[in-house]
């Protein structure tokens, strides 16, 4: 059996990891997560993707230590190699492939933080674009340098974007983990609800209701805009607001809501 299930609901995939007892990551976890994220992206009928976790009160422990503990010694045998020089080139599967994928595709993806989620659980969330935790949940963060190694998931680069340098530091550096009321006041998560899936099929279906064009282009716009220029963001959000502007989809979006009355009092 399976570490991963899909389920569609509307026009959202509900990809659920479930890994008995812990709920760790695993390579092979990985492996799965990544395919049924790639899956749910080329799947037209699908709007957005949303994360859980199958576990009672868990998302995603941590990345398997086990594992990290083969790889190592693995390594200790190996003679050394310089460091590769600084690439674009990004990891065509794997932990790193999946967080890559999500950060990157054109749907909204949303994590829907039901349980303890540290290490590289709470890596993947990351890469999410929306995080909601369970109000219950008890542990959010990423405590791997308590066991003598660095978030190596893209915590240290996804973190600061995300909560800012200072913080990101106090996490990273202490091994913080919080509750789901600290979270969200150090803006790791933009949410708490009661039943964090719940919340996040009513933000799937807001997605479904909105043409995908607009959306694609406005993650990828607002994802590169601390990678790069000012002058050269600016230049590619005119160029894509002309884009965009032109379709049908577009088009008839505006229509409806203008015929609609003041777009502040339309729903969300």
């Amino acid at each position: 059996m399976g570490l991963v299930t899909t389920e569609h609901r509307g026009g959202a995939a509900v990809i659920t990891y479930a890994n008995p007892p812990l709920g760790t990551m695993t390579a092979a976890g990985s492996v799965e997560m990544f395919d049924a994220t790639r899956a749910a992206i080329d799947d037209p009928a699908v709007r957005c993707i949303i994360f859980t976790g199958g576990l009672t009160d868990i998302f995603i422990r941590h990345y398997d230590v086990g594992e990290l503990i083969v790889l190592g010694d693995t390594l200790s045998k190996a003679p050394p190699r310089p460091a590769p020089p600084p690439s674009d080139e990004r990891p065509a599967a794997g932990f790193l492939g999946l967080t890559d994928l999500v950060a990157a595709c054109g749907k909204p993806v949303v994590a829907a933080i039901n349980g303890l989620c540290m290490g590289g659980g709470f890596e993947l969330t990351l890469a999410c674009d929306l995080r909601i935790a369970g109000r219950s949940v008890p542990s959010i963060g990423l405590p791997e340098t308590r066991i003598g190694i660095f978030p190596g998931g893209g915590g240290t680069q996804r973190l600061p974007r995300v909560i800012g340098e200072a913080k990101a530091l106090e996490m990273i550096l202490r091994g913080l983990v919080l509750n789901a009321e600290q979270a969200l006041e150090w803006g790791l998560v933009h949410e708490i609800a009661d039943d964090p899936l719940a919340r996040a099929l009513e933000i799937a279906a807001e997605f479904a209701a909105r043409p995908p064009e607009g959306l694609a282009l406005a993650k990828r716009l607002t994802r590169a805009a601390l990678d790069r220029p000012l002058s050269e963001g600016l230049a590619d959000e005119r160029r894509s607001f002309l884009e965009v502007v032109r379709l049908p989809s577009a088009i008839g979006a505006m229509r409806a809501a203008l015929a609609s009355g003041p777009i502040e009092q339309q729903g969300s």
